[in-house]
């Protein structure tokens, strides 16, 4: 019986809450914010748009200014890079048609006429010498007997060539001797002599030869000298057979 009075009187209440007016005083509290939603995802690409209009030139001069906004700086220059491999030769090309002939040349000089003229532009020797005594240290070698002297520009006996025509001459000689022998071919157009020396240390005969090409001009001289390198005192006292051949041409004269 207890029991049931009791659910009689939680039913009375609850109808006294839903059937009653409330006052001003009973309203409720403010709720709070709520908490911010995760991003949504990107959307769809927009369509391309329409293309524009060309730019406009304007009328009358182009400022300059303006070109040099719209232009960059030049940049600065870049290290050379490395040489490339060497190509292939290419195939020879066709053989091109022949020049135009050049401009003819200035005259060319005359030697002279007559026998006389000829013989200014000659000069030829060759002596032998025959003496079997040992040329004389740092003296002219003289000479016995001339060979061929055209036209007379060699001296046997005082050993000089004396240029009479100014040009390129060719000097050379041949020395035949048991012992050591050194000749100097000298002229007063170098500063130095030219030497040749052949060691002998069999008492057999040798040949020693030597030869020059000399630039002369009038009154210049060449000839030979004996000089001292290694020689013994034997061989500078030696009297056994000898022979010395000297010889000069000239080339061609300056005026030829």
């Amino acid at each position: 019986m207890g029991g049931y009075y009791g659910l009689a009187v939680l039913v009375g209440v609850a109808s006294l809450l839903t059937t009653g007016q409330c006052d001003v005083s009973c309203g409720g509290t403010d709720g709070h914010a709520g908490e911010a939603g995760a991003p949504g995802r990107d959307g769809w690409p927009g369509p391309k748009g329409e293309k524009g209009e060309a730019a406009m030139m304007a009328d009358g001069p182009v400022d300059a200014g303006v070109l040099l906004r719209l232009k960059g700086e030049i940049g600065s220059r870049g290290s050379q890079g490395a040489m490339g491999p060497k190509g292939y030769r290419g195939d020879l090309g066709a053989l091109g048609r022949p020049g135009d002939p050049g401009l003819r040349g200035p005259e060319g000089k005359g030697i002279g006429r007559g026998q006389h003229s000829l013989h200014r532009s000659q000069s030829a020797f060759s002596a032998i010498r025959t003496d079997s005594s040992y040329p004389r240290y740092n003296k002219v070698v003289t000479f016995q007997n001339t060979v061929f002297n055209t036209p007379g520009d060699f001296s046997a006996a005082g050993g000089h060539f004396t240029c009479r025509v100014p040009g390129v001459y060719y000097f050379t000689f041949h020395c035949v001797a048991k012992v050591t022998m050194c000749l100097y071919i000298a002229t007063d157009a170098l500063y130095d002599k030219v030497g040749f020396c052949d060691y002998n240390s069999r008492s057999w005969d040798q040949v020693l030869s030597g030869g020059v090409v000399l630039q002369l001009t009038a009154g210049q001289k060449v000839w030979l000298e004996s000089f001292s390198d290694q020689q013994t005192e034997s061989d500078a006292r030696d009297g056994r057979e000898k022979q010395i051949i000297f010889s000069g041409f000239l080339l061609f004269s300056n005026s030829e």
